[in-house]
């Protein structure tokens, strides 16, 4: 079974940045794609970033030249930079790890908040 773990949210004023992590452990794994999804209050969840396992990325229009995403396959880990932040970049982040079998598992979320 994988468990992943994220960190780095927290407030920050418009322009600012923040860096989330999220770790995957657990045996036997294998991770194929990673990415960050978020919720706004009242919201549905979206897609906001995602990384395959070659390093391809795909990111959703609003946050285009803003956030980044990475990952470190040696440390099963996915990162997303955040830069630029914004208001409506608030809402609860969540990382998703889709496994080679295609069995996808979802961290626990994070919070940001972005004043203005």
């Amino acid at each position: 079974q994988v468990h992943l773990v994220e960190s780095g949210g927290g407030s920050v004023q418009a322009g600012g940045s923040l860096r989330l992590s999220c770790a995957a452990s657990g045996s036997g794994f294998s991770i194929n794609t990673m990415a960050w999804h978020r919720q706004a209050p009242g919201k549905q969840r979206e897609l906001v970033a995602i990384i395959a396992s070659g390093g391809s990325t795909n990111y959703e229009d609003s946050v285009k030249g803003r956030f980044t995403i990475s990952r470190d396959n040696a440390k099963n880990t996915v990162y997303l930079q955040m830069d630029s932040l914004k208001a409506e970049d608030t809402g609860v982040y969540y990382c998703l790890a889709v496994m080679v079998t295609g069995m996808r598992t979802w961290g626990q979320g994070t919070q940001v908040t972005v004043s203005s």
